[in-house]
Formats: C-alpha cells, sequence, structure tokens
C-alpha cells in the first residue's frame, strides 16, 4: 500500500538541504523526472514488480492511489515528502503546478512488460 514518508531536512548555510539516504529500502535502478507537465494526467497503471518512491523537489502535484483494497489521494508539495508506491498501487498524477518537478526513484529499469493498465474493478480514479 502507499505510504508516505517524511525525508530528514536540515537547515544549512544557504538554505535547506534535505536528505534521502537510508529511506529508500530497494536498489535503485532508474531514477526519472516529470516536468513541464502542464494540464495532463500521468500514470494510470501499476506494476507488477516495480517499487517506485516519488518526490516533490519543486512544485506540487497530486498523486492518486488505488491498491485493489483502499483508494487515496496523495498531495506533494514539499521535498522533504516521499510517497513510496507499492507494485499493487494503481497510480495516476495530476494538478501539476507550473513549476513542478516530480523525481521517481525506481527498482527496476524499464521493462514495458511490468505495466499493468487496467484498474481495479469499481475504481473511481479516472485515467
Amino acid at each position: 500500500m502507499a505510504h508516505l514518508s517524511q525525508l530528514r531536512s536540515i537547515n544549512a548555510k544557504g538554505g535547506w538541504l534535505t536528505v534521502i539516504q537510508d529511506e529508500i529500502p530497494f536498489p535503485i535502478e532508474r531514477v526519472f523526472y516529470i516536468h513541464n507537465a502542464g494540464n495532463t494526467r500521468r500514470g494510470g497503471h501499476r506494476h507488477k514488480t516495480t517499487i517506485q518512491a516519488a518526490v516533490c523537489v519543486i512544485g506540487a502535484c497530486v498523486i492518486e492511489t488505488n491498491d485493489g483494497v483502499e483508494e487515496k489521494s496523495w498531495r506533494l508539495d514539499s521535498p522533504s515528502q516521499m510517497l513510496f508506491l507499492d507494485p499493487q498501487d494503481w497510480h495516476v498524477m495530476h494538478s501539476f503546478t507550473s513549476d513542478c518537478v516530480l523525481m521517481v526513484l525506481a527498482s527496476t529499469r524499464f521493462d514495458p512488460d511490468d505495466y499493468i493498465y487496467e484498474n481495479y474493478p469499481g475504481s473511481s480514479i479516472n485515467e
């Protein structure tokens, strides 16, 4: 099930420093950024094996999740928040601010066979 984690941020000379060190429970095989997304909806899938951790390093966005039991909506609006997505978490990202940069750390390299594009029956989350 998706869950939010608070990252450690310290006030360092010249600004804040946010550290991602021991929070990731998987080896990072891929990092990607979503930016300049405008008024789009991204995602619309879940995975067979990939675990992901998402951080809005700038700006804000909303990530809706459904694990087949519970649907939740998460607003990421701080670089010290990290949302973990398990493979079974159907997710859709939207409501990107104009300056949003969403960084995603993934446990696997890109593999199109890892994607499941069917949402759970009865879900209210639209693609």
